[in-house]
C-alpha cells in the first residue's frame, strides 16, 4: 500500500495525539494532518489530497456531520471514517447515510479501530455488528418510519440536547450559535414532529432511547 496520508479532523488535542500515535505504529510511513475545527479541516481538505479523514462529529460551532457533507459534495470518492463519543444508535446511520465509509465510537478497542481504519483504506466499509443491527431496523421501520428521521441533522442534535435537559441558551453556547438560531430549529421539531412542547420532545426522545 502505497504511503497513506491521512487528516484527523477533532477539537481534542489528546485524543488527536494519541489517535496519531496508534496509526503511526501501524502505518510507519503515514502522512498526517490535524484539525481541530470545521474551518482549519476546510483549508486543509481544500489544499491537499488525502488517502482518508477521520472525522468527529462534535467539533466547535459546526457540526462534523456538515463537515462530512461539504467533503462529499467536493470529492464523492473521498474516504471518510467518523469517529465519534456518540454509540453507533445516535448517529450512525445518519452518518453512512451522509456518505461515510464507517463509524466507530471512541470507546472503541485499539485494535478494532484499526480494523475499520484498513478496511477503509483499502476501499472497503466498516460496519459493526451494533451499527449493522441498527441499520436493520432502519430498513424495517423505512426512512420515514419514525417521526425523528424527518429532521435534518442539526435538528436532530438539539432534540437530543433538549432530550438531555440543556436550555435553549445552553446549547447555543455549547454549539456555538445564536439563541435564535436554536429556538428556530426548536420551532421546525415542533411543526415537523407535531409536538407542542419540550416536554414532549423529552418524552419521544427517551421513548426511542435517543438520549
Amino acid at each position: 500500500m502505497q504511503a497513506p496520508r491521512i487528516l484527523i479532523i477533532d477539537d481534542h488535542v489528546i485524543f488527536r495525539k494519541g489517535l496519531k500515535a496508534l496509526l503511526a505504529d501501524a502505518y510507519p510511513n503515514a502522512v498526517f494532518g490535524e484539525a481541530d475545527s470545521a474551518s482549519k479541516a476546510h483549508s486543509l481538505i481544500m489544499s491537499k489530497a488525502w488517502s482518508l479523514i477521520l472525522l468527529d462529529i462534535a467539533l466547535p460551532g459546526r457540526s462534523g456531520l456538515d463537515v462530512l457533507k461539504e467533503i462529499k459534495a467536493r470529492n464523492a470518492q473521498q474516504r471518510v471514517l467518523v469517529l465519534s463519543m456518540h454509540a453507533e444508535k445516535d448517529y450512525g446511520v445518519r452518518v453512512l447515510r451522509s456518505g461515510a465509509s464507517g463509524y466507530v465510537t471512541k470507546s472503541s478497542e485499539p485494535d478494532e479501530v484499526l480494523l475499520a481504519v484498513n478496511r477503509v483504506l483499502t476501499g472497503k466499509r466498516y460496519v459493526s455488528p451494533e451499527l449493522a443491527e441498527e441499520l436493520a431496523v432502519h430498513v424495517e421501520q423505512g426512512a420515514n418510519g419514525v417521526p425523528h428521521e424527518q429532521l435534518s441533522d442539526r435538528e436532530y442534535e438539539v432534540l437530543r440536547l433538549i432530550a438531555s435537559g440543556m436550555s435553549v441558551s445552553q446549547i447555543a453556547d455549547k454549539l456555538l450559535l445564536s439563541v435564535k438560531t436554536i429556538s428556530t430549529y426548536r420551532s421546525r421539531m415542533l411543526q415537523k414532529m407535531n409536538m407542542q412542547n419540550n416536554a414532549e420532545l423529552t418524552a419521544y426522545a427517551h421513548r426511542h432511547n435517543l438520549v
